[in-house]
Order: structure tokens, then C-alpha cells, then sequence
């Protein structure tokens, strides 16, 4: 499974969180990653530049993220076939089941933390830069990339929230590892409790697939619009630097070749 987000991308969502008082409006409250003394230090610059770093690294992470989520979904097929032809899975079979279903579980709790992070540094950036928050492009209708990640976010959660209804079971059970293991080896009691958590199970795994694909879209689109913003903004500044050098440097114009002054009696 990946690991977490990197050291690079860890003190850019700190900076982010550090950088605003406000109150994030996405659930999950304090957010991923803690401040620290180091991120309120950094100046405007150095921001932007965490900020891309991150944001291309978490563009690799979705990337990863949605292989692992193909393959675990192979996989539980691969395991639901083999339940119907043996009805009970072994021990050793049903562990790699559980195995694979952590995993799962993993990664929707990866993909909703890139969703906030995500979210959370276009909230910063509109805040720190008046110019970030006027740029228009990724997005239409209006809207930000916050209340973009905010809609998948909740879209993902009420997708499997259904999903887990239908077939008589809650979020709940599923919220943490502890209550998953506890769930699973519940299930793997009989031979139709393993059947249902391999068939929910490969659905959602078919949803994180589709899911992982629309946040890896959203992403690069971000990635790409604040690659295009910051691009304006050293041009803006470069042509002004420029002027003022042409002017600093400029030659002092002749006096020479004129009219002597004389006085006038």
C-alpha cells in the first residue's frame, strides 16, 4: 500500500494550515497535519513553492492509489469465485481477504485526506493571494476547487455509505480498523457472511476505482491552474523589475549644445 504523504508534502499542508485562523468547512475539523515553528516562518514564496511541490507529489499518490484499488478489486473477484466453488473459504485464503480489505479501507481514508489537503491549500491560497482568488480557470460554474473536493468527499462517503446498507450493514462497522477486524471476522463465521463482505467489498473497490479516477482529474486540474497562476504572477513581476532597472539605469539626458545663459542688461 503507499505510505503516507511525504516529508516535502508534510510541511506544505502544515504551512497551509498554519498559514490561516479560519475554519476549514470540510469535515474531518483540524485537519491531516499539524503546524509547526518552522511553517510560520516561511514567506509568500516559499508557500507557493511547498505548495506545488505537494501537489504534484499527491498527484503521483492518486495515481498509486487507483492501481491498488484495481488490483484489490481483481482480487476479491479472483476470492468471490473461489467461495462459490468451496462455499467456506479456508483460513489462510479468508486472511488475505482480510488483508485486502484493510487495504481498502485504507485507501478511502487516503482519498479523503487528499480531498481536505487539497481543498484546505486552495482555501489558503485565496486567502493569502488576492489575485489567486480572482483567477478564473479549472474550475466553471463559478465554483473553487474547496467546494469541488468537498463534493467528492461527500459523494465517496454517501456511495459507500449505501453500499453498506443495502446489504444490511452501517458505517459504522467499518469506521475504524478495529471495529473492521471485529466486523470481518464476524463474517468469516459462515459461508454467506463471507460472500456478502467479498461482494460488498469488490463493489466498493469498483467505487474507488471510479472515484480515485475523478480525484486524480481534480488534482490535475489544480496542479495545472496553479501552475498557469503562478506562471502570470512572475511574469507580472519580472516585466515590473525590468521597468524598474530601465529606469534606474537609464542615462542622464545631455545638457550640452544648448543656449548659455547670459544675463540681460
Amino acid at each position: 500500500m503507499p505510505s503516507a504523504f511525504s516529508r516535502t508534502a508534510k510541511i506544505a499542508i502544515a504551512a497551509f494550515l498554519s498559514a490561516s485562523s479560519a475554519t476549514s468547512t470540510h469535515a474531518g475539523g483540524g485537519g491531516f497535519f499539524g503546524a509547526t515553528e518552522f511553517t510560520q516562518i516561511l514567506n509568500n514564496g516559499e508557500l507557493v513553492g511547498l505548495v506545488g511541490q505537494s501537489a504534484e507529489q499527491i498527484q503521483n499518490q492518486v495515481t498509486q492509489i487507483t492501481q491498488l484499488a484495481e488490483q484489490i478489486q481483481n482480487q476479491l473477484r479472483i476470492y468471490e469465485n473461489m467461495a462459490q466453488n468451496t462455499l467456506t473459504l479456508p483460513s489462510h485464503v479468508w486472511g488475505q481477504v482480510e488483508s485486502d480489505l484493510m487495504q481498502l479501507q485504507g485507501i478511502v481514508q487516503q482519498g479523503q485526506s487528499i480531498a481536505f489537503s487539497m481543498g484546505n491549500a486552495d482555501d489558503v491560497l485565496r486567502q493569502r493571494f488576492e489575485s489567486f482568488a480572482d483567477f478564473k480557470s479549472g474550475i466553471a460554474n463559478g465554483q473553487t476547487f474547496s467546494s469541488s473536493y468537498q463534493d467528492w468527499s461527500d459523494t465517496n462517503r454517501d456511495t459507500i455509505g449505501a453500499t453498506l446498507r443495502a446489504a444490511g450493514l452501517t458505517a459504522d462497522q467499518f469506521s475504524s480498523e478495529e471495529s473492521t477486524m471485529s466486523q470481518l471476522r464476524s463474517m468469516s463465521q459462515s459461508s454467506v457472511g463471507q460472500m456478502q463482505a467479498l461482494q460488498v467489498g469488490h463493489e466498493i473497490a469498483a467505487q474507488q476505482v471510479a472515484q480515485a479516477q475523478k480525484l486524480r482529474g481534480l488534482v490535475s486540474q489544480q496542479v495545472t491552474m496553479m501552475g498557469t497562476w503562478y506562471q502570470s504572477e512572475q511574469a507580472a513581476k519580472d516585466l515590473a523589475q525590468n521597468r524598474r532597472e530601465e529606469f534606474f539605469n537609464s542615462t542622464t539626458p545631455s545638457t550640452s549644445g544648448g543656449q548659455t545663459m547670459e544675463p540681460r542688461w
